[in-house]
């Protein structure tokens, strides 16, 4: 009996997942990317009018301070793409995931400093945030997650933002890369009392299943 109560929650919890995919994506959507847990997050923005400039929460408080800027383009790396959404999200400046204890959703582990925008048409975007740091066991260089949903296709992960800077980002890290959407390693470049790093993506640039 225990088995069997057991069986019958894993499907329910199975047909739960599937219904919440369906609800985020629409059933025109074309599956690419591959596997992608935690892509659903992209869709957590609630009632938040989504525009191309995002400044995520702690930004003020941390330092050093980062913008992301950059464009989107069509598969073609020439035509802009309008109406991309973008999802980030990083740890602090302790290498952790900060949390207030009352999240929601992807929230729970993604945690507060993340954000969202839609790029504008012509395909440019930006983020204001913080450096974050690499996480306590120094098993992997400081990195930015980032999660996109174009018109028309499922949302997919590409490469992470890492720091050409970083000490721990060695040269079989570099090599391992999939350069989903092109390359993810930023040069980190001092303008004022802020560092820069752009960032150009092109849609469908190493992603299986795009056509």
């Amino acid at each position: 009996m225990k088995n069997l109560t057991i069986a019958m929650l894993m499907v329910f919890l199975q047909v739960s997942y599937a219904c919440q995919s369906q609800t985020n994506s629409s059933n025109n959507d074309r599956f690419v990317g591959g596997g992608c847990e935690g892509c659903e997050a992209i869709f957590e923005f609630g009632e938040k009018k989504l525009s191309p400039v995002d400044t995520l929460p702690l930004f003020s408080e941390n330092t050093p301070k980062l913008k992301i800027s950059g464009s989107v383009f069509q598969e073609d790396g020439e035509t802009p793409a309008a109406n991309v959404i973008i999802y980030i999200y990083h740890t602090n400046r302790e290498g952790k995931y900060q949390t207030y204890g009352n999240e929601k959703g992807w929230a729970k582990r993604h945690g507060i400093i993340r954000g969202w925008v839609k790029t504008d048409k012509d395909g440019k975007y930006a983020f204001f945030t913080f450096r974050p740091a690499a996480y306590p066991s120094r098993d992997e260089p400081e990195h930015i997650h980032i999660t996109i949903k174009e018109p028309g296709k499922t949302a997919y992960y590409l490469d992470d933002f890492v720091f050409e800077d970083d000490p721990i980002l060695t040269r079989e890290m570099r090599e391992k890369m999939a350069n989903r959407g092109g390359s993810g390693i930023m040069k980190p470049t001092q303008a004022h009392d802020m560092l820069t790093i752009r960032r150009d993506i092109i849609l469908g640039q190493n992603i299986p299943d795009y056509e």
